[in-house]
């Protein structure tokens, strides 16, 4: 006798096809594969010739912490990215773009709740039959979920890829902020410094001037100086007068300037040893204070331009575009149908001590499809701006690192040439401290008369507050390197993908 074959439940066939429906739902997106543009500028980086310094790991960007060689300004930076408030903007930022994620994957699943309902009403007699007014009760409790999107075209799917493009675009954001707080700290300490030393270079000058003008004027009491050689030691005194009044009104600019990005008072031991010399005036000429140590990035030979997509404005613009491409995704979605789903489970009866009671049990299940055929061509149109939208994001995402080139370019070619300035500006100072030396012995020896010795004043002067001026642009030039490479040179973004940094 044979066995009659087997049939599955009507109820287990329809839970199998919902959960094949899901499953295809989870896989299916229209979205274009995502392809990295070439890079629109040369291979290599211009003026990349090997440089004596301290060495790039080459798992990555270099830290700040191993950037900045300085103690206290090491220490100073760490206070700012606490206390900073554009730092702080920036990284509730992201805790908003994270947020919002949240929103957009909630959409994959859906969302069940529990509802309990009790009515109760009294019906006129004059609506019944019967001449009475008959009271009816009636309560329910269910479970179930309602307009649950089955992502079957990967419409939802895109959506959520698009937003958490935009939350890995925030995270750059706050990194490209974080970058560049590092490096405004460290330029307006590093000014500070110099601004300080010029202080203390004028307050110098101004005590030897008027040292100078007091043995003129003994001399012109004597009859050994004439009345124009006193006028013109007079305006070297003024002259240096006005500059000490400058560099100090400068130099409180220059602290006020540091508390604004630190975002909260600079305490005095993190402030640069020139700010602290100056500010205290002493009477007694000091010696010259040379520029603090700073870091130097070692830069091979050939370094390729790859390197720019370390930087969180390039890495920034590529998640934009990356997101633009989800956008597709759902734009083309939209031409296809939808199913939505709606289904509840409960319990009802006409008296709350019978809710529970068995067969009261009741249920419900709504599926919902939605067949595009004709919108007037908002769908198509919706697509368009989606692919413009791309198009647009490849044209930033060229036009930033073109900017990234650019800038790392100027970088470098300044970098070329500092230390030749440098080294011919301190020739030049050397050589005008000369001069001034054999002025003065032409003068005392009446050779020459007192114009000589003013000239080479202010020449040596020049040179000096020049020579402090170059010092400074070199340490800011390696910031700036370190800040346009986006924190260091290795090259470790050859798989064709972007990740979050530091």
């Amino acid at each position: 006798m044979s066995r009659p074959p087997l049939i599955a439940p009507r109820h287990t066939v329809g839970a199998l096809a919902l959960l094949a429906l899901l499953a295809l739902a989870g896989c299916t997106s229209l979205a274009p594969d995502y392809l990295r543009p070439a890079l629109p500028v040369p291979a290599t980086l211009p003026g990349t010739e090997g440089q004596p310094g301290t060495p790039v790991p080459d798992s990555g960007p270099m830290g700040w912490q191993d950037f900045l060689q300085e103690p206290r300004l090491r220490e100073l930076v760490a206070l700012a990215l606490q206390n900073n408030r554009d730092l702080r903007v920036a990284v509730l930022a992201i805790e908003k773009a994270r947020a919002q994620y949240g929103v957009e994957q909630s959409s994959r699943f859906p969302a069940v709740g529990a509802t309990g309902a009790g009515t109760r009403t009294r019906t006129a007699q004059d609506l019944t039959t019967g001449g009475r007014s008959p009271t009816s009760s009636q309560y329910s409790a269910q479970l179930g979920f309602s307009s649950y999107e089955i992502d079957l075209f990967g419409r939802v799917k895109s959506l959520n890829e698009a937003a958490l493009q935009e939350f890995l675009r925030t995270t750059e954001s706050r990194r490209s902020v974080q970058l560049s707080l590092v490096a405004e700290v460290a330029n307006a300490w590093l000014t500070l410094d110099a601004d300080g030393r010029r202080l203390q270079l004028a307050q110098d000058t101004l005590r030897s001037r008027q040292k100078s003008y007091a043995l003129t004027e003994r001399s012109h009491a004597l009859g050994a100086a004439s009345g124009l050689t006193l006028a013109q030691a007079q305006t070297t005194v003024d002259a240096a007068r006005a500059d000490v009044a400058a560099f100090t009104s400068q130099v409180a600019r220059d602290r006020n300037a540091l508390a604004l990005l630190v975002g909260a008072p600079v305490p005095a031991a993190l402030l640069p040893e020139s700010a602290d010399t100056a500010a205290s005036a002493s009477t007694e000429p000091t010696t010259p204070l040379a520029p603090p140590a700073a870091a130097l990035l070692a830069i091979p030979a050939h370094l390729p331009s790859s390197v720019l997509l370390h930087r969180p404005d390039v890495r920034a613009a590529e998640y934009t575009l990356r997101g633009a491409y989800a956008s597709i995704g759902a734009a083309r979605a939209a031409f296809f149908p939808s199913i939505t789903l709606t289904a509840s489970a409960g319990t009802a009866s006409n008296a709350l001590s019978g809710l529970f009671d068995g067969g009261n049990g009741t249920w419900s299940f709504a599926p919902q499809i939605r067949l595009p055929i004709f919108d007037a061509g908002r769908n198509r149109a919706n697509l368009q701006i989606a692919e413009t939208a791309r198009d647009t994001a490849v044209a930033q995402y060229e036009k930033a690192v073109q900017t990234a080139f650019r800038e790392v370019a100027d970088a470098l070619a300044d970098r070329a040439t500092l230390a030749e300035r440098l080294q011919a500006q301190q020739s030049l100072q050397a050589a005008t401290l000369k001069a001034l030396q054999l002025s003065e012995a032409r003068y005392r020896l009446g050779a020459d008369s007192y114009l000589p010795v003013l000239d080479a004043q202010r020449s040596l002067y020049s040179a000096q507050q020049t020579l402090i001026a170059l010092s400074l642009a070199e340490q800011v030039n390696r910031i700036t390197l370190y800040k346009v490479l986006g924190g260091g040179w290795s090259d470790d973004t050859t798989d064709g993908t972007a990740t979050p940094g530091a």
